[in-house]
């Protein structure tokens, strides 16, 4: 397919991943010619809207923050993505841990990525293509471009849920969002039991501070 270029968000070469990861989902756009329906046009709304609050001057760092929290959060499937995180100790958790585990680990991205808000400078996200998965599941190819610097590759993985696609994972230069924190979680429940790590990131959260630190 084309290549399509839009509005994005500035990713500085510190916190390279972090600010991709965070700005990626806000740089999708559809092109003309994709049904209503399909992954690209759904999030077409969410671009729109969260640019909106970006180049919104009147708003404060933290304002943006929270707004763009409420729209991202409609895009991404956490329970989804909470279970490939923790994939085989998903189900050693009674279905109240499970819910727990999903607020902490969403309220735990929003702390990691979300003060990248400050980052962004209108650069621009090329869609350099898109394939079918596994699962009906649907991947979407876009690259980051930056004047200043090299761009950045960033996939997502979208899966529909009743009517509506979501996002599942995020890919940073081939680096899955998924596979990451299950790795940094497997390490943690591996030592001291899928509990503690719930306990570990609602401490975290508390704090305001990243589960490394």
């Amino acid at each position: 397919m084309k290549s399509q270029t839009v509005c994005g968000g500035h990713v500085t070469a510190a916190g390279l991943r972090a600010r991709a990861v965070f700005f990626g989902l806000l740089l999708l756009v559809t092109r003309t010619g994709w049904s209503a329906d399909s992954p690209m046009a759904v999030v077409q709304q969410t671009t729109d809207a969260v640019l909106a609050v970006l180049d919104d001057h009147s708003l404060s760092s933290a304002d943006k923050r929270r707004k763009i929290e409420d729209i991202v959060y409609e895009r991404f499937d956490f329970e989804t993505l909470s279970r490939l995180v923790l994939a085989r100790n998903w189900k050693q958790l009674a279905p109240e841990q499970q819910r727990q585990f999903v607020d902490e680990f969403k309220r735990h991205l929003s702390l990691t990525y979300g003060k990248n808000v400050e980052n962004y400078n209108n650069e621009r996200a090329v869609i350099i293509g898109d394939r079918a998965e596994a699962h009906d599941d649907w991947t979407v190819k876009t690259r980051i471009v930056r004047p200043a610097a090299e761009d950045v590759l960033v996939d997502y993985r979208l899966r529909k849920q009743g009517e509506q696609w979501r996002v599942i994972d995020v890919l940073v230069e081939g680096v899955s969002l998924v596979a990451n924190f299950r790795s940094q979680f497997q390490d943690i429940i591996t030592k001291d039991g899928a509990a503690k790590l719930i306990d570990l990131l609602r401490e975290k959260n508390a704090k305001g501070e990243p589960l490394k630190s």
